[in-house]
C-alpha cells in the first residue's frame, strides 16, 4: 500500500503542513464528521483514515502494508467480543481463569444472561430449560444486526420448527449458529415501557488498555407498554428495542425515535433513589464495559494502526443489576433525529482528536470532549475531592475541548468538577421532575415508573 501523498513533517504533525485523506463507503454522521474537519475523501491508497467495514480487516488486513501514520476503525478480530456467541465464550473462560486464581472479581462476571450455543449446546440447553419451566427465552442469530432472526419462546415446542429445519443439522457447515438466553423479564421500567442503553468505549490499545468512555449515550424505548405475559411473546415492538423494529409500530415516535439521552436517564433516577443508589448503578455500567474488555484483552491482536469504537447495549433489571447485552464493533451512525446526529457527529469528532492521525494531542490527556480515560494499564476515576460521582458516566459535557493530568486545553470551565456534581445534587435532591428536559413523551396517563414499589439498591 503506497503512503499518504502528503509527508508529515519532524517531530508531531502539523495540520497546517499536509491535507487529510479518509476512504469510507459510510454516507452517514461518519462522514459528516470527516467532512467538518476539513479532510478529503480518497478511493485510493492515499488515506490516513480508512474507516471500514468488518469484513475488510479479514479479507485485505493482513495482506497491505500500511504507513506508521494510517489507522484503521477495527482490531483483526474483533468477533471475539463482538459475536454474540463468541462473547459469551471469552467472559465464561475469564470468570474460570479468576476462579482457578481464587481471585474475588471472578463473583462480579455475572452479568450477561444464562446462555448456550446452538446447535452445539442444545442437549445441554435442554437439561437447563427444564430446570426452569416458567421462565422465558430468547433466540438470537450470532452474525445478524438490528433484531433480525431474534424470537422469544417459552416451550420446547415453540422451536421445532426451527429444530427440524436445515440451519439446525451439525453436519452443515452452513448451519446458522444462534445463541439462547434465559430471557431478562424482570426489566426495568420508564413510563411502564422496557429500554436499553447504548454507550460508547474507544479502545486505543489493548497493550496496554487503554479505554475513553463517552459520557453521552441514549436510551432506546420501545413503543408499547412492557408485559411479561405468555400471549405478548411475539409482540417484537415490546420486547425489542432496536430502533429498525420500533420503526414497524403504529405508535413509533418519530419525533424523539423512542430515545432519551443517558444524561436525562440519569437525572430522572437521581429525582427518585438519591445520587449515592445512581452512582453506584452508573459505576457498575462503567465496569461491566471493563471487564467484557479484560475478558479479551490477552487474545486480541494489538495493532497500532487499529483501534475500535464499541457501542455496548446493556440493560438493568428492577433491582438494578447490570446486564450486557451485546457489543457492537460497528455501532449504527445513522440518525434518526437531529439530536442523534448532533451525538454521533461529536461523538466521532472527539474520538478522530483522541486517535489523533493530526499530531494534535500532548499524549497526557485524560479528557477529549465528552470521552474521559477511564483506563491506561491502571484504572482512573474521577478526582474523588472534587467529584461527587466514581464516574462521569451521564454528566454533563464541558465547554472545553481537552483536559489534561496538569491543565485544562480550551475555555476556563471546570471540566464538569465539582460545579457540575454540585447542581446534579441539588437536582437530585429537590425530587422536582420539571427541571429534567427533555424527558420522552409517552403519553397522557404514562406513569413514571410501573414498579416504583420495586426493591432499589441500598
Amino acid at each position: 500500500m503506497s503512503k499518504p501523498s502528503s509527508q508529515p513533517v519532524q517531530g508531531k504533525p502539523s495540520s497546517a503542513a499536509r491535507v487529510f485523506y479518509f476512504r469510507t463507503t459510510f454516507r452517514n454522521a461518519i462522514y459528516e464528521a470527516l467532512k467538518r474537519r476539513g479532510w478529503k475523501e480518497t478511493d485510493g491508497d492515499n488515506w490516513d483514515l480508512h474507516w471500514t467495514e468488518r469484513e475488510w480487516m479479514s479479507e485485505v488486513f493482513d495482506s497491505i502494508h500500511l504507513s506508521p501514520t494510517q489507522r484503521v476503525n477495527h482490531f483483526r478480530n474483533q468477533r471475539e467480543l463482538c459475536r454474540k456467541d463468541l462473547m459469551v465464550k471469552n467472559l465464561k473462560r475469564h470468570k474460570r481463569q479468576l476462579q482457578k486464581e481464587q481471585n474475588p472479581e471472578a463473583d462480579a462476571y455475572s452479568f450477561w444472561p444464562l446462555t448456550y450455543v446452538l446447535p452445539g449446546d442444545y442437549a445441554l440447553f435442554v437439561e437447563e430449560f427444564k430446570k426452569y419451566p416458567t421462565s422465558f427465552w430468547i433466540m438470537k442469530p450470532v452474525g445478524r444486526a438490528q433484531g433480525k432472526g431474534i424470537f422469544l419462546f417459552k416451550q420446547l415446542k415453540e422451536i421445532a420448527k426451527w429444530k427440524s429445519d436445515s440451519r439446525y443439522n451439525a453436519e452443515n457447515k452452513d448451519a446458522e449458529t444462534y445463541v439462547v438466553q434465559r430471557y431478562i423479564s424482570n426489566p426495568y421500567l420508564v413510563a411502564g415501557r422496557k429500554f436499553d442503553i447504548r454507550l460508547y468505549a474507544l479502545v486505543t490499545s489493548y497493550n496496554p488498555l487503554t479505554v475513553w468512555l463517552h459520557r453521552s449515550g441514549f436510551c432506546r424505548f420501545s413503543s408499547t407498554r412492557y408485559s411479561n405475559s405468555a400471549t405478548t411473546m411475539q409482540d417484537t415492538t415490546m420486547h425489542l428495542t432496536n430502533v429498525a423494529i420500533q420503526k414497524k409500530s403504529d405508535t413509533y415516535d418519530s419525533e424523539t425515535g423512542g430515545k432519551w439521552s443517558l444524561r436525562d436517564l440519569k437525572l430522572y433516577l437521581m429525582s427518585r433513589y438519591g445520587v449515592a443508589v445512581v452512582d453506584r448503578l452508573f459505576n457498575e455500567m462503567e465496569m461491566t464495559i471493563m471487564r467484557c474488555l479484560f475478558s479479551v484483552q490477552n487474545i486480541m491482536m494489538n495493532d497500532k494502526h487499529c483501534f475500535e469504537l464499541y457501542g455496548f447495549d446493556v440493560l438493568f433489571d428492577d433491582s438494578f443489576k447490570v446486564y450486557v447485552i451485546e457489543v457492537n464493533a460497528s455501532p449504527s451512525m445513522s440518525a434518526n433525529t437531529k439530536e442523534d446526529m448532533d451525538l454521533k457527529v461529536g461523538l466521532l469528532s472527539n474520538a478522530f482528536d483522541i486517535v489523533d492521525i493530526e499530531g494534535k494531542m500532548q499524549g497526557n490527556e485524560t479528557r477529549v470532549g465528552g470521552f474521559d480515560l477511564i483506563h491506561k494499564g491502571i484504572p482512573i476515576k474521577p478526582n474523588s475531592a472534587t467529584s461527587l460521582y466514581t464516574t462521569n458516566l451521564g454528566c454533563d459535557i464541558p465547554d472545553d475541548i481537552v483536559r489534561s493530568s496538569e491543565k485544562t486545553v480550551g475555555s476556563t470551565t471546570n471540566g464538569g468538577t465539582p460545579k457540575e456534581g454540585e447542581e446534579k445534587s441539588k437536582s437530585s435532591r429537590s425530587g422536582s421532575k420539571a427541571g429534567i428536559a427533555g424527558r420522552p413523551a409517552f403519553g397522557a396517563g404514562g406513569r413514571s415508573d410501573s414498579r416504583a414499589g420495586r426493591k432499589t439498591l441500598t
